[in-house]
C-alpha cells in the first residue's frame, strides 16, 4: 500500500460540529477542509491514530479500549453538547503495536483501556468520518512537551502509514484563549505566517525550525503553553522527508485570527 499522508489539524473550539445553529458560518471553511480529507487520501483508512492536544501523561499514553466512551472536556456549552455520541470503535491491536514501536525507539509508552474520546478527537474527526466507522486510537502528549521527543515518536510510528493508518495531529496553530479575538490578531498572523514559511523549507531545515519554534515571531503570544502545537511534531516526524502543503487556512477565524492545517505527503 502507498503510504498515507499525515495531518496536523487545527480542530476549532469545543464541540463546534454540533453547534452550527449557534455559530452560523464561523466554521464553514474548517468544516469543508475536514470533509475533503477522505477524498485526498483516496477513501477511508484502515484506522486513525489521533495525537490529541487534550491528553498528557508521564509516558506516551495510548487508548486501547474496544469501545471508547466520551469525554466532554469543555465547559459553558449548551446542554445538548454533553450528550454527543461519536461511537467509532477502538483498535486494541493497533494500540499494542503503537506501544511496541514507541518502546523500541526508547520512549515510554503505556496502554489505557478506559480512555475515551476527547473533543480534540471527536470534533476533528466527525466531519472527516461522520458515520464513525473508522477505528480510532488516541495517543497522548508526554509531560514536559519536549518537541524533540514528540518528533521522535512520529519517526517511530512512520511505518504505520504503509499499513493504512492515518496519523492525525489534532491541535491548533494558534491557541491563546486569553486573546482568542481581535486582541490576538497580530500574534496569530505573525506566528502563522512564520509557520507556513517554515513548512516550505527543505526537510532538514523545516525540522530544525520547528524544533526551535520558540524563536518564531510572537511564539509565546500564540502558544503561552504549547500543548496545541506539539501534535504537529508527531505528524511531522512520521513524514519527515515529505513535502508539506496547507490544507486549511483562514485570515479571520473568530473575526481576526490566522489559523492553518497542514498535510505531509
Amino acid at each position: 500500500m502507498t503510504s498515507l499522508p499525515t495531518y496536523f489539524l487545527s480542530h476549532g473550539g469545543g464541540p463546534w460540529p454540533w453547534m452550527r445553529e449557534q455559530s452560523g458560518a464561523a466554521y464553514d471553511v474548517l468544516d469543508a477542509s475536514l470533509r475533503d480529507i477522505e477524498r485526498q487520501i483516496g477513501g477511508k483508512p484502515r484506522a486513525v491514530l489521533a495525537v490529541t492536544a487534550h491528553w498528557e501523561g508521564s509516558d506516551f499514553m495510548i487508548s486501547s479500549g474496544t469501545r471508547p466512551p466520551m469525554i466532554y472536556d469543555y465547559g459553558g456549552f449548551p446542554p445538548h453538547t454533553y450528550q454527543i455520541r461519536y461511537d467509532a470503535p477502538g483498535d486494541p491491536a493497533l494500540a499494542a503495536r503503537v506501544q511496541t514501536l514507541l518502546r523500541a525507539a526508547g520512549l515510554g509508552a503505556e496502554l489505557d483501556d478506559a480512555r475515551g474520546f476527547d473533543h480534540g478527537t471527536f470534533s476533528a474527526l466527525y466531519p472527516v468520518f461522520p458515520e464513525a466507522d473508522v477505528p480510532i486510537v488516541q495517543l497522548s502528549l508526554r509531560h514536559g512537551l519536549d518537541p524533540a521527543e514528540h518528533l521522535a515518536a512520529g519517526r517511530a510510528l512512520a511505518g504505520l502509514r504503509r499499513d493504512g493508518v492515518l496519523i492525525v495531529g489534532s491541535g491548533l496553530s494558534y491557541h491563546n484563549l486569553r486573546a482568542f479575538n481581535a486582541a490576538g490578531a497580530a500574534a496569530s498572523h505573525a506566528f502563522d505566517g512564520w509557520l507556513r514559511q517554515a513548512m516550505a523549507l527543505p526537510p532538514a531545515q523545516r525540522t530544525q525550525a520547528l524544533l526551535e519554534w520558540e524563536r518564531a515571531p510572537a511564539a509565546r503570544q500564540a502558544h503561552p503553553r504549547e500543548e496545541h502545537l506539539l501534535p504537529l511534531m508527531v505528524a511531522l516526524g512520521a513524514a519527515e522527508q515529505d513535502a508539506a502543503s496547507v490544507v486549511y487556512h483562514e485570515e479571520d477565524f473568530f473575526g481576526a485570527l490566522a489559523v492553518s492545517s497542514f498535510r505531509f505527503g
